[in-house]
């Protein structure tokens, strides 16, 4: 089955003078336009391609990448915006569409936002949304505490930055959590901290307890070795010195270089930390 909006491994069936076309096992078929076609390609090859409607509304492939999936989350840039809605620049020829019911505010041109892409049954056409928490599931939860995932930076609140959990639910990372810039639409790893009872869900971007000592004693060790050495971070330092020299927590910095000084691998000066020379 070809399916749209997705990658598909194709068969090459045919070349023509209009491009190559392309099929899968159940015998669907597919034009991969002659400027896609590598020079490399011959009947019977397999070859990876992107399936979507092109600006005549007719099945397409390419293997240019776009920034986008079916079912997936990205910030994408508004590059027109006319009367039955908003296109945005997803990598591909044809810009993606997103209706005025999908938005929600009114996009403007020149903007960023975070959307989700999904196939409109109706018309059998890639759509994408403003309209994110339609799209995120918080009541069947995938999660537990304490496990690793991908959170992908979403919007700021009063209380932190949201950030979309695996592709599937919402969560909150709490501002005094964040040791580094991050900008919407940025992957990053992080930890289930807390489920509550309404299945809001607390996300936390460093290792929790001692699993997050080594990683950032490595963390430590490479930046001395980029500083001649020498770090003029104390336990007395601010923990927004701290963050900015190291995008991580003052206990966390506390505990990886404890962890270095009793390995003598660190010694602890007045005004700093030095790597001791072997």
């Amino acid at each position: 089955m070809i399916e749209i909006g997705k990658y598909n491994t194709l068969k090459v069936l045919r070349e023509t003078s209009v491009g190559a076309f392309l099929g899968d096992d159940e015998g669907h078929e597919v034009l991969l336009p002659g400027k896609y076609v590598p020079k490399e390609i011959s009947v019977d090859s397999e070859i990876e391609v992107f399936v979507y409607r092109d600006s005549e509304d007719r099945l397409v492939s390419t293997n240019l990448r776009p920034k986008i999936q079916l079912h997936q989350f990205a910030v994408l840039q508004a590059v027109m915006v006319n009367q039955i809605g908003a296109f945005l620049d997803w990598g591909l020829e044809k810009n993606l569409f997103v209706p005025f019911r999908e938005q929600g505010t009114k996009m403007l041109k020149g903007r960023w936002y975070m959307v989700y892409l999904y196939l409109d049954e109706q018309t059998d056409r890639l759509v994408a949304s403003a309209k994110i928490n339609r799209f995120l599931n918080n009541e069947q939860l995938t999660v537990k505490e304490g496990d690793e995932v991908e959170v992908m930076i979403w919007e700021t609140t009063d209380l932190g930055v949201n950030v979309i959990i695996n592709n599937l639910h919402k969560g909150l990372v709490y501002h005094n959590e964040f040791f580094a810039q991050v900008t919407p639409g940025d992957i990053r790893k992080g930890y289930i901290s807390k489920i509550r009872d309404d299945h809001k869900i607390d996300v936390q971007l460093q290792m929790p307890g001692v699993g997050n000592i080594e990683p950032s004693a490595a963390r430590i060790l490479e930046i001395l070795q980029t500083k001649d050495g020498f770090l003029p971070l104390t336990d007395n330092s601010e923990p927004e010195e701290i963050a900015r020299h190291l995008e991580m927590s003052k206990k966390t910095f506390k505990k990886a270089i404890g962890s270095l000084y009793k390995q003598k691998i660190v010694m602890i000066e007045k005004d700093g930390i030095r790597l001791i020379e072997k």
